[in-house]
């Protein structure tokens, strides 16, 4: 899956957050989303303008973030 397809960052919109191409919605507001418990159907059914492949792309880019080391968690060592 080529995310860069559905994820666009523009800074006229939402500051330049990542979000899905053709709408306002941010890929943190989608991942949000699902954190709290949403399902796929419940967020397609919510955000009509989302489709089964741009939901998957938002999937793609999380994941090609977490490999490419942008996304992760620094622990501070205790002594």
């Amino acid at each position: 899956m080529d995310w860069k397809l559905y994820i666009v960052s523009d800074k006229e919109v939402l500051l330049g957050k990542p979000t899905v191409k053709g709408t306002r919605l941010s890929v943190d507001h989608i991942v949000s989303l699902l954190a709290q418990g949403w399902s796929e159907q419940q967020i397609m059914e919510n955000y009509p303008r989302l489709t089964k492949e741009s939901l998957k792309a938002v999937f793609s880019y999380i994941h090609e973030c977490i490999q490419d080391g942008l996304l992760f968690t620094q622990t501070k060592k205790t002594a």
